[in-house]
């Protein structure tokens, strides 16, 4: 059996014993009820319409207006007086930040960020008081109602999401706040630590001082890589397709445009543990000499002594030859040469005589080991020699190469005794040898004329 609603000869809905058993009611009843919540909601249709009800209406929505404009008025005014107070009480107090000389945040870039967070809120408070204003008066009229309803729902489904998603992740970013408080911590413990190996307040065997820094930036690359790692899984977002993208797109920019940086970074390690040179050292590195000013991890920076500097990729200097000069000078010494081509006609022995009285002549020239002389070769017009010299402090090795230089110049005028012998095209007329009587000139003598044995020059000999 079932009941029919009509509005004069239409029928606006049938209740069937089935629609009943839903209610747990009888057929009846249930029919009665769909017929008073019918006229309710007509009634409710015609009223809402009627011209009392809408200008009703409109008189709210305009008390609306007003009240929304004097309350955002009234804001704005608070807000502009926080700022006026702000820049009267701390306009003297607000400086500049920076380190040393070096400028980071200037005065008026911090002032013109609080002025900023303040014109930003302005611009979000009214555009709230906007919003709820229209919502408000788009729900109180019949025609506009629905609109109101999904321009809420619009607002209110994202921010609903996103604090649910917040919600979600608490646990996650628990995790990530205590584990970056236990890598700080630790990393802080490490620094302490190479800080004080570096100063040589804690000794370590077998461990170079000069090794702490380096060792200390190693060690915090890989804690913080291990931490990345562990922390992955946990990052909001880690799981979705897009964050995975964006992983595999970086991670292929990296190995592509890191592999000279990367075995800059390795040879750097393996120069410092390697010990192959500190800062201060005097080094030649394929054609370019210098002095250490500072190593990094991936280059080295050498000051020649023209006062330029040359900055060397370390991987340049794992592959390449390194010649220390500073590494033996302070214990051994390190040797500084001149040459000279002296004429056949000249006695070698004074010649010898000659270069070692220009060494001892020399400042900075060690005593011991003494200096000596080689002959490099019996030339086309002259003979070939070599004056070599110990100085202990290879920086000082190019001042003393060049005062050796101008000592052998002058020992040589003194004794007039000619250097570089110039090229000629005929013999002259007597042969150039040196007689008998003339092989210990001044200041040559016979027992200075053997006093190179032992150095490489060969021993005196009692015949031409």
């Amino acid at each position: 059996m079932a009941r029919s609603i009509f509005l004069g000869n239409t029928m606006i809905v049938a209740v069937t014993e089935t629609d009943a058993a839903l209610t747990g009611l009888d057929v009846d009843t249930v029919a009665l009820a769909y017929v008073k919540r019918i006229g309710e909601a007509v009634a409710q249709y015609r009223a809402e319409r009627e011209p009392a009800n809408l200008r009703n209406s409109a008189l709210r929505v305009a008390a609306a207006v007003v009240a929304a404009a004097l309350l955002v008025a009234f804001l704005l005014w608070a807000l502009r007086a926080v700022d006026r107070a702000l820049d009267r009480r701390y306009r003297d107090r607000i400086q500049t930040v920076g380190v040393q000389s070096f400028e980071i945040v200037r005065a008026e870039r911090i002032r013109g960020a609080i002025s900023g967070t303040i014109s930003f809120l302005r611009g979000a408070l009214v555009a709230v008081a906007v919003f709820l204003l229209l919502d408000y008066g788009l729900l109180q009229f019949p025609w506009t109602r629905q609109v109101a309803l999904e321009l809420l729902s619009a607002i209110l489904a994202p921010l609903r999401a996103t604090g649910a998603g917040l919600l979600a992740q608490i646990p996650n970013v628990a995790f990530l706040a205590v584990l970056v408080v236990v890598v700080r911590f630790l990393l802080k413990l490490l620094r302490l630590f190479f800080e004080a190996v570096g100063k040589g307040q804690v000794a370590w065997k077998d461990f170079e001082p000069e090794w702490a820094e380096p060792t200390y930036k190693l060690l915090r690359l890989v804690i913080v890589g291990f931490s990345l790692i562990v922390a992955y899984p946990y990052i909001p977002g880690s799981g979705s397709d897009a964050f995975k993208g964006i992983s595999i797109f970086v991670g292929v920019v990296f190995s592509l445009a890191s592999t000279t940086a990367i075995s800059n970074l390795i040879a750097g390690y393996a120069l410092i543990y390697r010990r192959a040179f500190k800062a201060g050292d005097r080094i030649r590195v394929g054609e370019t000499m210098g002095v250490v000013v500072r190593s990094r991890l991936q280059v080295t920076h050498l000051r020649t002594v023209k006062n330029e500097e040359v900055i060397v990729p370390n991987s340049a200097l794992l592959n390449g030859t390194i010649v220390n000069y500073s590494t033996l000078a302070a214990g051994e010494g390190l040797v500084v040469s001149v040459s000279a081509g002296i004429g056949y006609e000249t006695p070698w022995r004074q010649v010898e005589a000659m270069l070692l009285l220009a060494a001892e002549r020399t400042e900075g020239v060690l005593r011991e080991p003494a200096p000596f002389v080689w002959h490099l070769s019996l030339g086309d017009f002259c003979v070939n020699y070599e004056l070599n010299a110990f100085v202990a402090d290879a920086l000082a090795a190019p001042v003393v190469r060049t005062a050796l230089s101008r000592n052998v110049l002058d020992v040589f005028n003194e004794y007039g005794v000619q250097i570089m012998t110039p090229a000629y095209r005929g013999d002259p007329e007597e042969p150039k040898i040196v007689r008998r009587e003339d092989w210990h000139l001044p200041p040559a003598s016979p027992a200075k004329g053997a006093g190179v044995q032992g150095q490489g020059t060969g021993g005196d000999a009692d015949t031409p």
